[in-house]
């Protein structure tokens, strides 16, 4: 009977067209006023591909394109649905207002079909850059998406049942605008700017009373002076910070141990909207706390005699969200512990984090962490930043890679694919440098002509633990003053990576544990993608649901292998 019961198990673990939805294509939209039409998509700029799901209140035939101009002209488009005689999909571009047609070269893989409660669904993969000129080309700037959809399977003028709307893809940005609107601004008040090239500031308070909990749903930088605020950085303090500061950071005064990173902006950035279902908690059972807003000055010329007034406006609702949103700093430690060597063309440091490290800390079990945004951070010297995600050893996913790390472009960006991290789970952060332009050492530290190495993750559900990152052990580097040349910066960037790591893991009451016998894993080498005239197809397929249905493997994870298994094991009974 063994047969039987394994096709029963494997039957029961099949995955659904909604979880593959949830998991892998965070972004949403509807692209028509009657909410009709709805457009799910996720990317991965990494693996260089997108996936959309497009679904329309009808049982006919449906098509979705990406038009230079909003309509059909010049339109790259794809159609589908589920007919008497089953599946149908293609992928069509068009010359005018008349049927498209079909491309040569076929670039878009269908992984579902579905059609349910008089709704069809279409879910589907593309390159985000192909090698098909009839296929349009995604940039991360706007573009014109446009629709259309019959009442039957026959392929006819759509009429009315047509439409379009600019979406950026790439950089998507919800915009959900509340009827309250209210905000508070978190800001410094005319402090006067030293003459010197770096300065932190810092202002303690508490944010406005609120005796439930609210969720911050947006943050929008208030800059005073752009040319020389650099970064802020607001922190949730510790309960034993109880008075409020207003002055210079680091200077070994209790607010210092306010770590608790609740919202940033960085040079270049603009404002962040959260998603529909995360909001960042503030008020409630902690009314009493206070944050530490800290201004990064970055002053080059040493001019004398500015003042300034930036600081954070925060958007918050009493209409709580599904989620509450924890921020987790990883990557090296910024302090002056080690120095980076001049003439270094690529020299690289690491910084890691166990997530095992985490219920050290914590009282019960360790969730499932869902990174939604990052910030990757780095100064003058950083020309790549990339974070890995390991599991058991290995590595299974890059969590955001910035190959081109722009130190004048900084912002908080929304990842293509919501990234689950497991208990257990490795967190590394690659930077590499170029320090050919430099005379001396460089160190980990916070002037701007310093270095960091930093990738803040923003996630849920929130937990108590925010930072996590490392530093190696120096106790027995011997390559750290030897003469610049290639070989010796080598083997010192060789000894910074192999010797042990550093942990160190803190809490929101500013406990941390630290464990010492950390080791940086091997990452893998990111993918050269470039354009693809031929996506990965599976060819696998099952029919069955309310007419017809199409899963393939990839939309939900593992469905083609899951499949040839079920065939096997049903040849067996």
């Amino acid at each position: 009977m063994w047969p039987q019961l394994a096709l029963f198990y494997l039957l029961m673990a099949w995955p659904t067209e909604s979880s593959a939805q949830v998991v892998d294509l965070p972004f949403m939209e509807y692209l028509d006023s009657s909410r009709l039409v709805l457009l799910r998509w996720g990317f991965d700029e990494v693996q260089g591909n997108i996936t959309f799901t497009v679904s329309i209140q009808t049982t006919g035939w449906i098509g979705f394109g990406l038009s230079p101009n909003g309509n059909m002209i010049g339109a790259d488009i794809v159609t589908g649905g589920v007919g008497t005689s089953g599946i149908y999909f293609k992928d069509r571009h068009s010359t005018g207002n008349f049927l498209p047609m079909e491309d040569r070269e076929q670039s878009y893989d269908l992984l579902s079909m579905t059609e349910v409660e008089g709704r069809t669904s279409m879910t589907f993969r593309r390159a985000i850059q192909t090698c098909d000129e009839d296929d349009f080309h995604i940039t991360a700037k706007p573009i014109k998406l446009i629709y259309a959809y019959g009442e039957t399977d026959e392929m006819k003028y759509h009429s009315t049942r047509r439409g379009t709307k600019e979406v950026n893809l790439l950089k998507y940005m919800p915009r959900v605008t509340l009827p309250d609107g209210v905000y508070f601004d978190f800001t410094v008040d005319n402090i006067p700017i030293p003459a010197r090239k770096t300065h932190y500031h810092c202002r303690v308070k508490k944010m406005p009373r609120l005796n439930v909990t609210h969720h911050v749903y947006r943050i929008e930088p208030v800059i005073d002076n752009l040319d020389l605020v650099h970064h802020m950085l607001l922190y949730g303090c510790p309960r034993n910070v109880t008075d409020d500061y207003d002055g210079n950071c680091y200077t070994g005064n209790i607010v210092d141990s306010c770590f608790k990173v609740t919202a940033a902006w960085a040079v270049g950035g603009g404002a962040f909207e959260l998603p529909e279902e995360a909001g960042i908690p503030i008020g409630g059972n902690n009314s009493n706390i206070l944050y530490r807003l800290e201004i990064h000055y970055n002053n080059p010329t040493s001019v004398a005699g500015r003042q300034d007034s930036s600081g954070l406006r925060l958007y918050y609702t009493s209409k709580l969200r599904k989620h509450s949103v924890g921020t987790l700093t990883t990557g090296v430690v910024p302090a002056g512990v080690y120095t980076i060597p001049r003439g270094a063309t690529q020299f690289h440091t690491y910084g890691t984090c166990n997530t095992s490290l985490f219920s050290e800390l914590m009282q019960g079990p360790v969730p499932d962490l869902q990174v939604f945004a990052m910030l990757l951070h780095t100064h003058l010297a950083g020309r790549t930043i990339r974070a890995g995600l390991f599991r058991d050893g290995k590595q299974v996913d890059f969590l955001a890679v910035d190959k081109n790390y722009d130190f004048e472009m900084q912002e908080t960006v929304n990842v293509g694919n919501i990234k689950t991290i497991k208990p257990n789970d490795d967190i590394l952060v690659e930077c590499t440098y170029n320090t050919t332009n430099r005379n001396g050492y460089t160190t980990m530290g916070l002037s701007t002509t310093d270095e960091m190495c930093l990738a803040f993750l923003l996630y849920y559900p929130e937990i108590p633990v925010h930072t996590c990152w490392s530093l190696p052990n120096m106790s027995n580097i011997e390559n750290v003053n030897q003469p610049a040349d290639q070989q010796n910066i080598t083997n010192y960037e060789n000894e910074l990576r192999t010797n042990p790591q550093i942990q160190i893991v803190t809490d929101d009451r500013s406990l941390s544990f630290v464990h010492v016998d950390g080791m940086v894993l091997n990452m893998k080498d990111t993918p050269a993608v470039s354009c693809r005239s031929n996506p990965p197809t599976v060819t696998t397929a099952s029919s069955g649901g309310s007419r017809h249905r199409l899963d393939v493997g990839g939309g939900g994870g593992g469905g083609g292998g899951a499949l040839l298994l079920l065939l096997l094991l049903w040849s067996a009974v």
